[in-house]
């Protein structure tokens, strides 16, 4: 396994320590995470979405997965980048979450 691939499932790790503060489900297992890259100067850009647009809790869960990514010593910064395209739908949820909220 080559240093990216591992750099990004450790920061794939840290981020599915994040619960969202309402389901305490992991952000990622609720398949709120589109995706996370990091740059050669260790800025970790996370592209993620909510449930619903406007989430009064969204600055709850984007400083957890701050604290989270820099937690790694090859992380210097975190970007948050939102995005509602594609809009989120349980369907983006893995199964076993799917089961434990009812959804399945």
């Amino acid at each position: 396994m080559n240093m990216k691939n591992s750099l990004h499932e450790s920061a794939m790790k840290k981020i599915g320590e994040v619960l969202d503060p309402e389901l305490g489900v992991s952000v990622v297992d609720l398949g709120l995470i589109y995706g996370v890259s990091i740059d050669d100067k260790g800025v970790a850009t996370v592209t993620m979405t909510l449930t619903t647009m406007g989430c009064p809790l969204f600055p709850v869960m984007q400083k957890d997965i701050e604290d989270r990514l820099l937690e790694l010593p090859e992380v210097n910064d975190v970007k948050i980048e939102l995005t509602f395209d594609p809009p989120w739908t349980p369907d983006r949820m893995t199964e076993e979450t799917k089961i434990r909220l009812g959804f399945a």
